[in-house]
């Protein structure tokens, strides 16, 4: 059974769990709306976007889910990746060295490597209404190797040790709740304003990895639904909704 803290919105502890996206849903499916964050020390079935696996760690990393309900539109409700992301990076700005910055659309990065992850997914639950499960995984100890994907972890950029996947979230949680009621209250603009401040490879050739496509030209900036524009060679101006980056 889950430990459970008195914070607000509630948190439940697990030792360990399939994935904490995974049980998110299966709550919102029995009639859970939140808030609610998800943890576990430890997580044996835990994935990224696109179907990557996401590796936990042994109970060092964080993984943790928000689990909340909104009224907006699907395409709206996804702008709270970049919500996330927002709140990872002031997390990472808590405790590192190194200012976090963040590469389109919502990966964290120290030092121009990938720090965190974040997946959002969702479902309906009735009158226009959607349950939102927004998995967050940070590297507080150690980073997964991966040659293509090269990786950072918060205790390579901190004089001392890192901080427990709790504390982690004792932080992540209100800076969580702080950035929703800026995006509630303003929408998008606030969030995308922010987050532009942190991109990573604004103004720079990017190249976009596309589901039947490889894309190449100049990143220029979000549009006002988060989408990135890619100005391509031929002065055509791209929007990227969805795929892999590189910068």
């Amino acid at each position: 059974m889950p430990e459970t803290a008195s914070e607000s919105p509630r948190i439940l502890f697990f030792a360990d769990i399939d994935s904490t996206n995974a049980e998110a849903r299966r709550m919102a499916e029995a009639g859970e709306r939140g808030p609610l964050w998800i943890t576990a020390l430890r997580q044996h079935a835990g994935r990224g976007r696109r179907g990557r696996a996401w590796e936990t760690g042994a109970g060092d990393n964080l993984a943790a889910t928000y689990l909340f309900t909104s009224t907006l539109a699907p395409a709206q409700a996804a702008q709270i990746s970049f919500v996330a992301a927002l709140a990872v990076a002031d997390l990472i700005d808590a405790f590192s060295r190194e200012r976090a910055s963040l590469k389109w659309p919502n990966d964290p990065l120290i030092a121009g490597r990938k720090a965190a992850g974040i997946l959002v997914e969702s479902g309906s639950v009735g009158e226009g209404a959607l349950w939102l499960a927004v998995g967050c995984g940070v590297n507080l100890a150690k980073a997964p190797a991966a040659a293509d994907r090269p990786a950072a972890a918060l205790a390579d950029h901190m004089d001392g040790p890192p901080p427990t996947p709790r504390e982690a979230l004792l932080f992540l949680a209100p800076a969580m709740e702080s950035w929703r009621k800026v995006w509630e209250a303003s929408g998008f603009p606030p969030i995308a304003e922010a987050w532009t401040r942190r991109a990573h490879g604004l103004g720079g050739p990017c190249l976009a990895q596309l589901s039947s496509e490889t894309v190449r030209g100049i990143a220029e900036g979000l549009d006002p639904d988060g989408a990135l524009r890619l100005r391509l060679a031929t002065g055509e101006v791209r929007r990227i909704t969805a795929g892999d980056v590189f910068f």
